[in-house]
């Protein structure tokens, strides 16, 4: 009885240690967050240090990985949020200049990039200097500092302008050697979103639609930069790369600046030596200059929670069932945000703002159907589409009266997929048999360890048809056409925004400025009656919190600079990417409406804490 009295005695000092850690943490993180307040803004330069993503909606941060200290986490930064800070920077005598410091760039897609280019250049034309630095500028880092009034690059980077493309991960002979069956159900000659399975290459299909939609995605670019910057020799330079840092004595810095690409060759030093000028010293500060911090301008200047009559609901990322954060398109989360919205009778208008490549059928039907709630009470709705708006993302934008895309956006992929994996392969090559008894023929089915029978074939390729048939009706109705005509223009095919307007997909070019423009003509507001409110999931205490801890987290981070041959590089990310997206169609919805092959501003990341094949494969390669 000692003994077992002393172990009770252990364990309850255990635990009550235990709790005192966790007491002392939680206070501890209390104080950080409640302490926690933005830097006071004062006369300087607007330091835009982007070291991240450009996207429609911000993830918030995950309190696992603030725990962690993994430092896996990519920084989002919200479009709408800068936007909104570079506009106020043009009339705000405290901004002196804007800063747009791109070497931790990761990119933001086109559509988006573009409305943060034409505010940048908004800045310029208002006459305050707009200074762009990296040690290497990609497609995307590109965009944005053609809009600036100087252009600098580090001696040691370079332009790496390579346009649009790159090669795809195949793992038919991979599941091959282990045995497992990707057991496809699909519509659509185009739908090339489950070849990763089925195929070790490209289809001529998926490459025909591939090969379009790059073309198409380069010439906006094109025109965007060239707009920018007319007098820059940009096609010569694409056109023959190797030759121009050849005639540059193999400096391809000095080739950029021959292109003129860039305006100015020197180092970080003598770039914040040219802000300190431009804004004042500050010894005290990073770069010796006076700077106002993004996160800082936004919390004095950009109003976060309007109230005008015109709703704005973002759907974000890929859609799933359910609820879930911002930064994805949880079905239920975005259609509550919206019935929250309708009822309040001072709403007159619905804005949708789509930026996702689909996912979940019964998910993106959810949405429709609070979009559809919407109409029944009269109110215009308008969608705005970003990016991306395919699939899925285009199944909710299906009741809109009028919708609006930008030419580089990528939109269409009108079709269905579902998989199933079975394992009779693996169980065979280990030696294991798998059998037993029906009492109809689909018992037990799917089997995934003796593959799906016949009869399940037939049963699970009927309902994907029977999606599709569904999604071609939708569409035909919104766009007053026969089922006929959008087969002909959909299966699973592609479109840049330029093409799908021309297919009668879209209604006219525009962003979310002109969604919201149109809305309030369709509800017949007047001029001051245009104001807009955000439709979001509550923001609770813990997500205050958490969003607080990790800006905290992220000042603290030493800044890391990569050299010019970086900016051709990125094996990994895409590699990661792919094992990501991979993994989320073989864990989704087993029908799903989503365009695998639309580019994402945000790259899918694999969760280290996933368990299973792709964390082990990932851990191995990394």
């Amino acid at each position: 009885m000692k003994f077992a009295r002393a172990i009770w005695k252990l364990l309850v000092g255990i635990k009550d240690v235990l709790v005192l850690i966790f007491m002392l943490l939680f206070f501890g993180v209390l104080y950080a967050g409640l302490s926690a307040r933005p830097d006071p803004v004062t006369d300087g330069v607007l330091a835009l240090d982007l070291d991240g993503v450009v996207v429609e909606q911000a993830a918030k941060p995950d309190v696992a990985e603030l725990l962690s200290g993994s430092g896996d986490r990519t920084k989002q930064y919200a479009r709408r949020d800068l936007v909104a800070a570079i506009d106020e920077a043009r009339t705000d005598d405290r901004v002196k200049a804007i800063a747009l410091d791109l070497d931790g760039f990761l990119g933001g897609g086109q559509a988006a990039l573009g409305d943060v280019a034409e505010a940048l250049v908004r800045v310029r034309a208002s006459g305050k200097p707009v200074i762009a630095y990296a040690t290497g500028y990609s497609d995307d880092g590109y965009q944005l500092a053609a809009a600036a009034s100087e252009v600098w690059l580090n001696p040691f980077g370079a332009v790496a302008t390579v346009g649009p493309g790159g090669a795809n991960l195949y793992l038919k002979g991979l599941l091959d050697k282990m045995g497992v069956t990707a057991n496809i159900y699909r519509v659509g000659t185009y739908k090339a979103a489950v070849e990763p399975l089925t195929r070790n290459d490209m289809s001529p299909e998926a490459r025909e639609n591939a090969q379009a939609l790059a073309g198409a995605l380069l010439e906006t670019w094109r025109q965007s930069v060239l707009k920018a910057r007319p007098k820059a020799k940009l096609d010569a330079y694409m056109r023959d790369l190797p030759g121009a840092v050849d005639a540059a004595g193999g400096d391809l810095a000095r080739a950029a600046l021959t292109a003129g690409l860039v305006d100015k060759v020197a180092d970080r030093r003598a770039f914040e030596t040219r802000l300190a000028k431009l804004g004042g010293d500050d010894e005290s500060a990073p770069g010796g200059y006076a700077r106002i911090k993004l996160d800082s301008y936004i919390a004095d200047r950009v109003e976060t929670a309007p109230d005008g009559p015109i709703g704005i609901v973002t759907v974000a990322g890929n859609i799933v069932d359910g609820r879930a954060p911002a930064g994805t398109a949880g079905g239920d989360s975005i259609a509550r945000a919206i019935e929250r919205g309708l009822e309040d009778d001072a709403m007159k208008a619905l804005v949708v703002r789509v930026d996702s490549p689909g996912g979940s059928v019964l998910a993106s039907e959810r949405i429709r159907q609070a979009i559809l709630a919407a109409k029944a009470k009269d109110l215009p709705v308008v969608v705005s589409m970003g990016n991306v708006a395919a699939s899925g993302g285009y199944w909710v934008a299906t009741p809109a009266d009028f919708i609006f895309a930008e030419p580089s956006t990528i939109t269409g992929s009108i079709g269905v997929f579902g998989v199933l994996p079975s394992f009779e392969g693996t169980l065979a090559k280990l030696g294991l048999g798998a059998d037993g008894v029906k009492t109809t023929p689909l018992s037990g089915e799917p089997d995934l360890l003796r593959g799906p029978s016949p009869e399940a074939d037939r049963v699970l390729q009927a309902s994907v048809e029977s999606v599709y048939r569904r999604f071609l009706g939708i569409v035909a109705q919104s766009r007053n056409k026969s089922p006929q005509d959008i087969d002909n223009i959909a299966q699973g095919r592609v479109w840049d925004g330029g093409s799908a307007r021309q297919l009668g997909l879209v209604d006219g070019f525009g962003g979310l400025d002109e969604a919201v423009a149109k809305a309030a003509q369709l509800a017949k507001l007047g001029e001051d009656e245009r104001g807009v409110r955000y439709l979001e999931r509550p923001v609770s205490f813990t997500d205050s919190l958490l969003e607080t801890l990790a800006k905290e987290e992220e000042r603290e981070e030493d800044e890391s600079m990569a050299d010019g041959f970086a900016s051709f590089t990125g094996g990994q990310r895409q590699l990661e990417s792919a094992l990501a997206d991979l993994h989320s169609v073989l864990a989704g919805p087993r029908i799903q409406v989503r365009c695998l092959e639309c580019p994402s501003a945000a790259p899918a990341v694999l969760d280290r804490r996933q368990l299973g094949f792709f964390a082990a494969l990932r851990e191995w390669l990394f």
